[in-house]
């Protein structure tokens, strides 16, 4: 792998503010967890890792006026940010060639949740309310540093911050940015908490991670980003490199939603895949950072992973859970930071609060002093649905002579097909008869056809999933049917708002019942991972998985993310979805700002695509998958350049483009971007729109990206008979959001 250096990190977390305090409590084996401080819960005896501040007092450290979209997610993620970008030397008009790739799970909940009871009679909120998503918290985190070149957000649960460094590092091999900023950021809410407490899983006491006697995990908070770059541009800004990233792997458990497997297959996978990215064997790791939450199915199943992979060669090992209680979705990113002041300073990170050895586990470090020099250090994040990733930090070893012979970017390209998609929505299911008679919806809210569930499911498995997870499920064993697809090589969906129906059943519960007795089932499917880890539980499926959870490009970013890994090489086929449902009460606040039931607007509908993206040339596939551009509030001339290069590596001008499809939906806001585009960009070319036979939703691309292919196989649209050789499908929000990604026709 060509080399990824790290320019720049911040961090924030019970433990400290910044990486001075960091350390100087790494050092001290200091914990930070402790009795409840900030979050208002009755379950105040359970010890937390809280960061030491309060929302205001983090508002005056940096220096900004107090906002009702300033959530506690959102003010730790922009202290980390400020301290990584300073490090990094980056600020003000360089960031517009910085991406922004941020993850986190309960976004803004810590506001939604404490205005829930009364948010239909809080006109004032209704603005940070309707617009909630995971995505807007990395939007409001970014907004005052400057203007980044894109923004993206991942939600895969606990494994999210070290997910959001793997796709940051396949944007820089790609050649599609020379620096990115990823990392995750996490609050702590009743939500959660309540959510993790139904589920039996938090301990009374200090947690003891590998400890025979260990009874559970407590709870932390905080954020943490790295700046990472290329040789190429660390050459040119003369930046100060603190440490490699060498090596990175993701796959899936594939074994149950909450628990981990007992051989811990998913953790094997994942470290063994960083390793080889590395070109490095178990014997030149130095340590291992452990996820190592502390529940007894985790520690069991991670010491079996360790022990099977390194074997005799097993280096020091121990979990920092025991300083900041488990981070949740910033956990990958916070504990990368530890690892990267480990690889600085040269010392291990003690397992504190450990006493008796596990029967056939792991024997945690607990002394800092190393027994040689630390080159090398593998770091572990594991999600629910068992999405595991390991990342590798190295210590920097450049030669400049392999610095300027090596250049960025994918040297030859590879064709991507998309074989076979199937759609649930307003239009009849699993089927293209909206192609000759498509069904017209008179009413602002349309919730989506569902097919006949028994027929792809039993009955007892039907009534354990939600909506949104049955229609994902429907359209995913269509798909493999279709294509003869077992086993995916990568499964990776977008959704804005992962199980809203079960979220919010969630919140109705904490809201009349209180703090006690929750049931752990709507919690259990609420994290927006679910549908892609259950996809994989399902089918038994260990490759690659991860989840977008960005407004209205959550799906394009499952696009874009494939495509960069089949330009790597690293997968074949990949199954990618776009799947968003919506309630009554979540729609009544859209629509209170204007983003659906505008007079002359298509309705709000429902979105389940699957689709499967192949490497391997046939007829029967669609079409040819050509290219695809993110970006975020680019200026004409910035969308000008992205889309000259997206053609020109496809081998194509405008000029050979058949027709645009955008996302017009009879608001005047909305349109208004697409008319202004398509005048200054395609001029003279034919548009089409699909949102009038699909509605509005965040994911409802998926359904475009969807009809386009279609038409291009059919090749024609709704009986225009006309040709169409190719195809770009552009992506635009008034928020800024912007993709385009191109298609043509076998």
């Amino acid at each position: 792998m060509k080399p990824i250096y790290i320019t720049g990190a911040g961090i924030v977390s019970a433990i400290g503010v910044g990486k001075a305090e960091t350390l100087a409590s790494l050092k001290a084996g200091k914990t930070g967890i402790g009795r409840m401080r900030y979050l208002a819960s009755c379950h105040n005896d359970l010890p937390v890792g809280e960061v030491k501040l309060s929302n205001e007092e983090m508002v005056q450290q940096l220096g900004i006026a107090s906002d009702i979209r300033h959530t506690r997610t959102a003010l730790m993620g922009r202290l980390a940010l400020r301290e990584a970008l300073a490090e990094a030397g980056l600020q003000g008009d360089a960031l517009r060639g910085v991406h922004f790739i941020s993850a986190t799970t309960v976004g803004g909940m810590d506001r939604r949740e404490s205005y829930y009871e009364n948010e239909k009679d809080c006109d004032d909120i209704y603005a940070s309310i309707a617009t909630h998503n995971c995505g807007t918290s990395t939007e409001v985190i970014a907004e005052t540093f400057g203007h980044f070149a894109s923004l993206q957000t991942v939600s895969t649960a606990c494994s999210s911050a070290t997910n959001a460094i793997i796709t940051g590092a396949n944007m820089l091999r790609n050649g599609l940015a020379e620096i990115v900023v990823v990392g995750g950021t996490e609050s702590l809410t009743k939500f959660h908490l309540n959510g993790f407490n139904a589920l039996m899983i938090l301990d009374s006491r200090q947690c003891r991670p590998f400890d025979h006697d260990r009874a559970g995990l407590n709870l932390g908070e905080g954020a943490a980003y790295l700046v990472l770059e290329t040789a190429k541009s660390v050459k040119k800004r003369g930046a100060k490199p603190l440490c490699v990233l060498s090596g990175y792997g993701n796959a899936c458990d594939a074994f149950h939603q909450t628990a981990s497997s007992p051989d811990g297959e998913g953790a094997f996978m994942a470290m063994q895949e960083a390793l080889q990215l590395a070109g490095l064997k178990p014997e030149d790791i130095q340590y291992i950072n452990a996820h190592g939450t502390g529940t007894p199915n985790n520690d069991e199943s991670e010491s079996q992973a360790i022990m099977r992979l390194f074997g005799q060669h097993l280096p020091p090992v121990s979990s920092t859970k025991s300083f900041t209680g488990h981070t949740t979705s910033a956990s990958g990113s916070i504990e990368a930071v530890f690892c990267l002041l480990a690889l600085q300073h040269q010392f291990l990170l003690p397992n504190i609060n450990w006493h008796t050895p596990m029967e056939n586990g792991i024997i945690p470090v607990t002394e800092q002093q190393p027994q040689g020099e630390i080159r090398h250090i593998l770091s572990n994040a594991f999600g629910f649905g068992g999405n595991d990733s390991s990342i590798i930090l190295s210590k920097d070893s450049r030669s400049e002579d392999v610095e300027q012979s090596r250049s960025e970017g994918v040297e030859q390209r590879r064709r991507i097909f998309i074989q076979a998609a199937e759609q649930i929505s307003i239009q009849n299911p699993l089927s293209e008869e909206w192609l000759v008679e498509p069904l017209s919806h008179e009413e602002s809210l349309v919730k989506a056809i569902n097919p006949s569930f028994r027929d792809y499911m039993a009955a007892n498995e039907a009534r354990r999933m939600g909506n949104l997870m049955k229609r994902a499920l429907v359209t995913t064993l269509k798909v493999l049917s279709d294509t003869g697809i077992e086993h995916p090589d990568a499964i990776i969906t977008g959704t804005s708002l992962g199980s809203l129906d079960y979220s919010e059943r969630f919140l109705d519960s904490l809201t009349a019942n209180g703090e006690e007795a929750l049931s752990p089932t709507y919690f259990m499917q609420s994290t927006h991972n679910t549908v892609g880890s259950a996809l994989a539980i399902y089918t038994k499926t260990h490759g690659y998985n991860t989840t977008y959870s960005h407004g209205a490009i959550s799906f394009d970013l499952t696009v874009l993310d494939a495509w960069m890994q089949m330009q790597l090489g690293k997968i074949s086929t990949a199954l990618v979805g776009g799947h968003d449902e919506m309630t009554e009460s979540y729609f009544g606040l859209l629509k209170k700002v204007g983003y659906v039931g505008v007079e002359g607007m298509v309705p709000c509908g429902e979105v389940a695509m699957s689709m499967m993206l192949n490497t391997a040339e046939s007829a029967d596939n669609l079409c040819e998958l050509a290219g695809i551009r993110v970006c975020f509030r680019p200026s004409r001339e910035e969308l000008q350049a992205q889309l000259d290069t997206l053609l020109a590596e496809a081998g194509m001008t405008v000029a050979d483009l058949s027709a645009v499809m955008t996302g017009a939906n009879g608001n005047p806001d909305n349109d208004r971007l697409y008319e202004e585009t398509v005048e200054a960009l395609f001029p003279q070319k034919p548009v089409l729109t699909y949102k009038h036979l699909f509605g509005e939703n965040y994911t409802v691309s998926a359904l475009g990206l969807y009809a386009a292919a279609r038409l291009l196989k059919e090749g024609s649209s709704s009986g225009a008979k006309e040709a169409r050789s190719s195809m770009l499908l552009l992506n635009q929000t008034p928020d800024g959001e912007c993709s385009m990604i191109l298609l043509k026709r076998i």
